[in-house]
């Protein structure tokens, strides 16, 4: 049987062009999980919403994102990973127009909800087509590396760029400055992708669309309340409970379904299933830099906005240059067991070196050498653990798994904001009690001396906290992933069920994007 002509692979001349088209959607979407976050007092002030309104400005992002990655997945692989890609680019690029143009905080918010449902569209979209585009092992090594750079460092573009448009030119360049990515981005697509054949008559397992999309937003919802409020609020734990009861009936009911949203033999292999969840893990501790070294830098150090952003470019260039040299030259040799392990606990390290900050201290002796060691870690785990979460899956269940890693990075940032936030402040009101008295007090407030040592304390017990998980990381990714160089399954084994026809017969296999 001979493939349609829309359904061609891509040329292998245009695979490294298509690899920069992915890398830009990648770092459009990672860089606005965190380039609103500069932008935001200044927005406020613009449009006059008060400060407990202003978080849902990020939030509003994360838990429309978060909810609809799996469904989002499955779409790519059901309707064809060159229009989901497009028609996300087209959609994100909409909805950050309507951010960039609020004239009130209504429309923003549900602005950066519209770009969270596009971006949960486009991101599985965009690691699905890096997973079937590159087969080889040398190339996909490449392209990972350079995949699990931009993924790991978006985070400080975004603070980076933020802080660069907020201070020189306005907050709704923060959300203008999209249109650019995704017009340069659809262009490549449209221009180098070929159209994905259809694999049968598409279906979608609507029960589990539901269950996973409701319980997603349960949990990315009752985490980011508890960071607004507390965990004991019912609106916390009541949110927290009811999306554990919904991803327990997702979970039974993949197992059950005869055309699962999420198909168990993805999730069950054991490197795949060790990949998801350390990337939950690492992406939990992360935040603890971002969030509180930036915090740091601006209210104690006295760093603006966009110098801010620049403090973190060490961290950023080693985060690249460890990510490609890992996946290239290290991970064909050793697979992701020694790799993901050693960068947890060398990102913790550097975490624990954190802890020596202080009210004086020099960006040069006490920031600086940490976050060089932070990005070497990093780079260690992501690129690994993003080529090791997609390998050896068919090409009709790239999207969906892409979509379950993108998911454990989503849900393991928003534990990780609203975990650490609230350790944060618990230790910072615990501080200022334990040393209150007439001489660290003035007119019945704490002095600005007392104030200071009290945010220097939860900083580093943040970091303590963020050090320990990726600890726990380290323990997980060793006994999870399996000794050796990833190996494809022989013959049957990479399917089972009624896909394995499809994935095993050459003249009935989905044609590449």
């Amino acid at each position: 049987m001979t493939q349609p002509a829309d359904a061609r692979p891509a040329a292998p001349e245009h695979r490294w062009l298509i690899l920069g088209v992915i890398a830009l959607a990648q770092l459009m979407i990672v860089l606005d999980a965190t380039i609103m976050n500069i932008a935001l007092p200044t927005a406020q002030r613009d449009l006059g919403f008060s400060i407990v309104d202003r978080q849902w400005v990020v939030t509003a992002y994360a838990l429309a994102f978060g909810s609809l990655l799996l469904l989002g997945g499955k779409l790519a692989d059901l309707l064809g990973r060159k229009v989901t890609f497009v028609a996300g680019l087209i959609g994100f690029a909409a909805a950050s127009a309507a951010g960039g143009a609020a004239v009130n905080f209504t429309m923003l918010v549900a602005a950066r909800a519209c770009q969270g449902a596009f971006g949960a569209l486009l991101a599985p979209s965009a690691l699905s087509l890096l997973a079937v585009t590159f087969s080889d092992p040398k190339e996909r090594g490449r392209a990972f590396g350079v995949y699990g750079a931009v993924a790991g460092t978006g985070g400080a573009i975004g603070l980076l760029l933020g802080g660069i448009l907020t201070e020189y030119v306005s907050w709704r360049w923060c959300l203008y400055v999209n249109l650019i990515f995704a017009a340069i981005a659809t262009a490549g697509a449209v221009t180098l992708l070929h159209r994905q054949g259809a694999p049968g008559k598409p279906r979608l397992d609507l029960p589990g669309a539901a269950l996973v999309s409701g319980g997603m937003f349960c949990i990315v919802y009752g985490f980011s309340n508890a960071a607004l409020h507390s965990w004991h609020t019912p609106s916390t734990w009541g949110f927290l409970a009811a999306g554990a009861v919904l991803l327990a009936g997702f979970a039974w009911r993949q197992a059950r379904a005869a055309e699962p949203l999420l198909p168990p033999r993805i999730v069950a292999d054991r490197n795949r299933g060790g990949a998801y969840l350390t990337m939950l893990i690492a992406a939990t501790g992360m935040f603890g830099i971002f969030l509180f070294l930036t915090y740091y830098l601006q209210q104690t150090l006295g760093f603006t906005p966009a110098i801010t952003g620049v403090a973190f470019l060490p961290m950023v260039a080693c985060l690249m240059a460890a990510s490609v040299t890992s996946n290239v030259v290290l991970m064909p040799r050793t697979g992701p067991r020694p790799l993901a392990p050693a960068g947890l606990l060398l990102a913790a390290i550097g975490l624990v070196l954190l802890t020596r900050i202080g009210v004086h201290s020099s960006y040069a002796t006490a920031v600086l050498p940490s976050l060089l060691i932070i990005g070497t870690g990093f780079g260690l785990v992501f690129a690994p653990v993003f080529n090791t979460g997609t390998f050896g899956v068919a090409p009709h269940d790239a999207g969906v798994a892409s979509a379950t890693i993108n998911t454990g990075q989503q849900l393991g940032g928003s534990i990780g904001t609203s975990l650490l936030n609230t350790i944060f402040a618990s230790t910072v009101a615990s501080y200022v009690a334990a040393h209150l008295s007439p001489a660290t007090t003035v007119h019945g407030r704490p002095s600005q001396q007392l104030t200071g040592l009290a945010l220097i304390h939860g900083y580093t017990t943040a970091f303590w906290w963020s050090a320990a998980i990726l600890a726990f990381g380290a323990i997980v990714a060793v006994t999870l992933f399996r000794n050796g160089p990833l190996t494809q399954p022989a013959g049957p084994a990479r399917a089972t069920g009624p896909a394995a026809a499809t994935d095993q017969d050459p003249a009935r296999r989905p044609a590449l994007p």
